[in-house]
């Protein structure tokens, strides 16, 4: 007899301040032994500095769920609207800017 596994059903609320969401174009990832921290910022033409709008932070357990959640997101969505392009394809357009080498926001 197989044991049937306890799913917890969970309510999110969503207020309506955070409902109108954060625009991020850009994004850098950190991590450290315990966490892995996602720093998400807004690059702007002709401006060579960010402000960071949002911090993510998370146990590497929940963000490798985040990054498969996120995986199979973008299959539906490349299943429905087509293949989404990334460097080194062609069709690829370069975004034209990254975070410098030597200085992270963490």
């Amino acid at each position: 007899m197989e044991e049937k596994k306890k799913v917890q059903q969970i309510n999110i609320e969503l207020d309506e301040k955070v409902s109108g969401g954060e625009y991020a174009n850009f994004v850098v990832v950190t991590h450290s032994p315990a966490e892995v921290v996602m720093d998400f910022t807004k690059l702007l033409p002709g401006v060579s500095k960010a402000k960071v709008h949002s911090r993510i932070i998370m146990a590497p357990p929940h963000a490798k769920a985040y990054l498969m959640a996120l995986t199979d997101n973008l299959k539906k969505f490349e299943s429905k609207y087509g293949e989404i392009k990334t460097p080194g394809q062609e069709g690829f357009t370069e975004f034209g800017v990254k975070p410098p080498e030597d200085v992270l926001p963490n």
